[in-house]
């Protein structure tokens, strides 16, 4: 089993920037994709930005020249730069993590986090 714990977010004016991490823990795992979503209230929940196992990076319109995904292998941690925050980036973030376990013949799996408020004022 994998657990991702995410932590960073909080409340900013407008313009400021925050940084979200998600660590991922378990044994004999492998992370292929990581992903940023969030969910504002009354909203589905949408894709951010991913990021492959390559490095490959992807970003929603939106977010595209303000929001930096990066990963780091070594801790299996993944990271959201966020910068020149508007108010309609408020809503809730959750990691999601594309998971092979050897304990599942390594079948790919979607893991989530916690979720993690992102407040920014205006």
């Amino acid at each position: 089993q994998v657990q991702l714990v995410e932590s960073g977010g909080g409340l900013v004016q407008a313009g400021g920037s925050l940084r979200l991490s998600c660590a991922a823990s378990g044994s004999d795992f492998s992370i292929m994709t990581w992903g940023w979503h969030r969910q504002a209230p009354g909203k589905q929940r949408d894709l951010v930005a991913s990021i492959t196992s390559g490095g490959r990076t992807n970003y929603v319109d939106s977010v595209k020249g303000r929001f930096t995904i990066s990963r780091d292998n070594a801790k299996n941690t993944v990271y959201l730069y966020m910068n020149n925050l508007k108010p309609e980036d408020t809503a809730v973030y959750y990691c999601a993590a594309d998971v092979s376990e050897r304990t599942t013949g390594w079948t790919l799996r979607t893991w989530w986090g916690q979720g993690t408020q992102v407040t920014v004022s205006s």
